[in-house]
């Protein structure tokens, strides 16, 4: 019962499938309503609703695209106008570009940076006002902004490590208010867009520690630690969850 949400109302940002859909499922079971944004797959987010009611709890899906902040700034004040609070924000969306820096478009670096890093401000921004003393932020960034393997990651990189100084900044204002501020930087997850028996999981088995994938669960019952009682204590931290990745 430590980490009961009961009572609690959550945003997950990019919420409809991999993580995302993980972590909304998770704080569902705890006792939260959730709400989610997503872009294209409206079927799926029907789907994490439907598990929501299963629970019993209050589910809402908007569709929003990270890319615009007014997208990111109006799903925040209709989940908030909606439940009447938000205590939880978790920053999930995300894009993966990849390839050589001087194959980087304007465009590409513009929409990177937008959803990985202006999204996440602005929504955090949008929501703090909405939040009372106990309020979670946590941001979903990922190991290869602590460690890069090879080449073809530098934009992707980029704008994840962003979430890290984001977050010991944002710890130090919103700490008086009595909101913590937490990024997790997730491993090889076997997800749809990164399956731990696609091409290249191999490669990316052997530069982990433990040998092999994690799941969508384990940065799940991370972000359920950081959003409940047992993470009172814990701002301005970034956690590995990458199986040993980074080490």
């Amino acid at each position: 019962m430590m980490n009961s949400l009961a009572g609690k109302v959550a945003l997950v940002t990019g919420g409809s499938r991999g993580i995302g859909a993980a972590i909304a499922r998770k704080l569902v079971r705890a006792g939260a309503d959730v709400a989610i944004t997503y872009v294209n797959s409206r079927t799926k987010a029907d789907e994490v609703l439907a598990d929501m009611e299963s629970v019993g709890r209050r589910g809402l899906a908007i569709q929003a695209d990270s890319a615009i902040s007014a997208d990111v700034e109006q799903a925040v004040k209709r989940v908030a106008e909606t439940f009447g609070k938000l205590d939880i924000l978790v920053n999930n969306a995300g894009i993966f570009p990849f390839g050589p820096i001087e194959h980087v478009s304007a465009d590409e670096f513009d929409r990177t940076m937008a959803i990985h890093a202006k999204a996440v401000f602005v929504a955090i921004q949008t929501a703090v006002p909405y939040m009372s003393v106990g309020g979670r932020i946590i941001s979903i960034g990922s190991c290869l902004a602590d460690r890069v393997p090879g080449p073809g990651f530098s934009l992707y990189s980029m704008s994840k490590s962003a979430l890290t100084g984001l977050t010991k900044g944002l710890a130090r204002d919103l700490g008086p208010l009595g909101i913590t501020v937490n990024v997790i930087h997730p491993g090889p997850i076997d997800t749809d867009m990164n399956p731990a028996d696609g091409e290249g999981s191999e490669g990316e088995k052997s530069l982990t520690a433990l040998g092999h994938y994690g799941t969508t669960d384990d940065i799940a019952s991370m972000a359920l630690h950081l959003a409940g009682q047992t993470g009172r204590f814990i701002t301005g931290s970034a956690f590995a969850v990458d199986g040993g990745y980074a080490v």
